[in-house]
């Protein structure tokens, strides 16, 4: 498997090129690692020719979260909302950067991500246009006020394909916050629904921490 690595401002990225010209460009955003068990995940699924651009050494808690959140726990850290400007520097820099070193020019662009990542997917829909789909896998979507803040407000773009997933065991927590997830994540797909947005919605079997590369596959896969 072929695969291109560099640093953006300590972003580090590691592209993973299709070997035919004017393929899609799908961005996922890393808690760790370069990508490589998604990649693997999608082949084991068939995957269609896509440039897989992982960007990795983020500040979790910082650049994927849109405003702060307290700790859930007296181990935890802070929620310190930068998503605003990492969008900035993943639209401004990090994306031209990776179009320059792929075959052609990308049939359409796509943002996917698990977790805080998924959460960070569906925000930048609502802060830039860049993006044509849109995946996100088990999302924070408890995240305060973030329900609230998609029901009242529009995309800047509508994409053109949705895909929204979780573990059906994700909401079974002693946690207050983390225990809404699921019925968040569902008040969101009916709200795009709703708005006759493309949407796929997939609950999966496990809790937070079940299958994240095989989902996150089966969620860029979807939007292929």
């Amino acid at each position: 498997m072929e695969k291109i690595q560099y640093t953006v401002e300590g972003k580090e990225i590691t592209l993973y090129p299709a070997d035919r010209g004017d393929m899609p460009l799908v961005v996922l955003n890393n808690f760790s690692g370069d990508g490589a068990s998604v990649v693997e995940a999608l082949d084991g699924l068939g995957r269609a020719e896509v440039n897989l651009l992982c960007v990795g050494n983020l500040l979790w808690d910082h650049d994927m979260v849109p405003w702060d959140c307290p700790p859930l726990s007296p181990e935890d850290t802070p929620c310190t909302g930068g998503a605003d400007a990492y969008l900035r520097l993943l639209t401004e820099e990090i994306l031209p950067g990776a179009t320059e070193r792929v075959k052609g020019t990308p049939a359409w662009l796509g943002l996917a991500g698990y977790s805080l990542a998924g959460l960070f997917a569906l925000y930048a829909c609502y802060r830039c246009d860049r993006f044509d789909r849109v995946a996100s896998m088990s999302g924070s979507l408890w995240f305060p006020g973030f329900k609230d803040y998609v029901l009242g407000h529009e995309m800047k773009r509508r994409p053109d394909r949705l895909y929204i997933s979780l573990g059906d065991a994700e909401a079974k927590t002693r946690q207050p916050l983390l225990r809404t997830v699921r019925d968040h994540t569902e008040a969101i797909v009916a709200h795009y629904e709703e708005q006759g947005l493309p949407v796929t919605w997939e609950l999966n079997p496990g809790n937070h921490f079940r299958d994240a590369a095989l989902r996150s596959a089966k969620g860029i896969a979807a939007i292929l």
